[in-house]
């Protein structure tokens, strides 16, 4: 793929979610999970609960924390991510304590650092630099971007997602070769192949259609 090819695929995967973000939240989760849910390792129930965790971690996050926070909420598998910084260690601690009481939350990586909170043009560049790692994870051809799900932070990229050993290791070596990219924190769920082969083929016969049924003999 040629280099202004690579920049455009980044560029379109990167607007997505900007675009996304202009409709009403729960329109945009139902369509999340229609989406998505046609080649990922979780089932749409669980899928739709990590929305919804997602959606109550912002929507909880105090109002007395509006100019000394920025924070953002990503849930995989029941598993909540929390990235972003804060002004002091108090507010990284009650932010995380109230991520733990969401419900259906299994775990809580609370990973907001206590500096000054980001620019703009901060958060736009880890939106691509999440861009450029999509974009390389698709070139692989070694594994589907849809059980990957990354997270840009200051330079920061956190990975989360449902893989086998073999997998995540790509996953790894692509995030630590990607442009921007400083630290990666890996917080893939790693489960044997044979069972990441079930959840696959069980995905595959869910949205296989069903074969062509004879047709109907009139008996006389």
């Amino acid at each position: 793929m040629s280099k202004l090819r690579m920049i455009f695929t980044a560029a379109l995967i990167g607007v997505l979610p900007l675009i996304s973000g202009c409709v009403p939240a729960v329109l945009v989760t139902g369509a999340a999970v229609g989406v998505m849910s046609a080649h990922d390792r979780r089932s749409t129930g669980v899928q739709a609960d990590d929305e919804v965790s997602e959606w109550k971690g912002s929507n909880r996050l105090p109002a007395r924390f509006a100019d000394s926070a920025h924070a953002n909420f990503t849930a995989y598998n029941r598993i909540l991510l929390i990235t972003g910084e804060v002004r002091d260690e108090e507010t990284q601690r009650a932010i995380g304590e109230m991520a733990a009481g969401i419900e259906g939350v299994k775990k809580v990586h609370n990973e907001l650092v206590v500096v000054p909170i980001s620019s703009y043009s901060s958060r736009s560049n880890d939106a691509f630099v999440t861009s450029k790692f999509k974009t390389r994870l698709l070139e692989s051809n070694q594994l589907s971007a849809n059980h990957i799900k990354p997270v840009s932070e200051n330079g920061t990229l956190f990975l989360l997602g449902i893989v086998n050993e073999r997998e995540a290791k790509v996953a790894v070596a692509i995030a630590r070769t990607t442009d921007g990219v400083r630290k990666v924190v890996n917080l893939l769920e790693v489960i044997p192949e044979a069972d990441t082969r079930r959840l696959d083929n069980a995905v595959l016969g869910a949205n296989r259609p069903p074969p062509n049924q004879p047709a109907a003999v009139e008996v006389r």
